[in-house]
């Protein structure tokens, strides 16, 4: 009886937080979270990227910026 208890209790805090998180976002963590192992080693060149310029308009490659001057890539989330 109380490993039913502890069953529903776990089921209803997860669909309480399913609701809070809203179905979208949850479908688009599954479908886009598909990480996996990259075959990059430390010293590896970095593979060739399009980018969009700060202008929103022009592509910028990210090989055309290599070897001129220092460059920093920085990924993240800035919500």
């Amino acid at each position: 009886m109380i490993v039913l208890g502890v069953v529903l209790t776990i089921a209803a805090l997860g669909a309480a937080g399913a609701y809070k998180i809203g179905p979208r976002n949850i479908v688009g963590m599954l479908r886009y979270d598909q990480r996996r192992e990259g075959e990059l080693k430390v010293g590896d060149r970095a593979p060739d990227v399009g980018l969009v310029a700060l202008d929103g308009v022009s592509q910028v490659s990210l090989h055309q910026l290599l070897g001129k001057r220092p460059l920093v890539l920085i990924f993240g989330s800035y919500t």
